[in-house]
């Protein structure tokens, strides 16, 4: 599975971004999506992920209420909306892949390359 994450960009604090991660070579409706994000100097760190169907979302304390993970499996394509952003958003945002939803959080078998958000105070 190849992914190609993209919409990353500069914002103002408080505003909103869509992120995409277009999926290809796979069955893309057969796997977990994750989104993840690392600033300089610090690790990878999980944002959230939903399931096959798109019935189960899951998100990290510090983006709930602000972010939302949607897919669409006729697009091949898993989204990650933004809103209310804060200069700590800042990051390179990566899609991840996973057959199973139980490895989607920790170990991801697919990476897509990553896109620069910056959200200037």
């Amino acid at each position: 599975v190849q992914l190609q994450a993209s919409g990353g960009g500069l914002v103002q604090v408080g505003d909103s971004l869509r992120l995409s991660c277009a999926a290809s070579g796979g069955t893309f409706s057969s796997y977990a999506m994750g989104w993840f994000r690392q600033s300089p100097g610090k690790e990878r760190e999980f944002v959230g992920f939903i399931n096959w169907s798109g019935t189960g979302i899951y998100y990290t304390d510090s983006v709930k209420g602000r972010f939302t993970i949607s897919r669409d499996n006729a697009k091949n394509t898993v989204y990650l909306q933004m809103n209310s952003l804060k200069p700590e958003d800042t990051a390179v945002y990566y899609c991840a892949a996973d057959p199973k939803l139980s490895d989607i959080r920790t170990n991801p078998d697919y990476w897509g390359q990553g896109t620069q958000v910056t959200v200037s105070s």
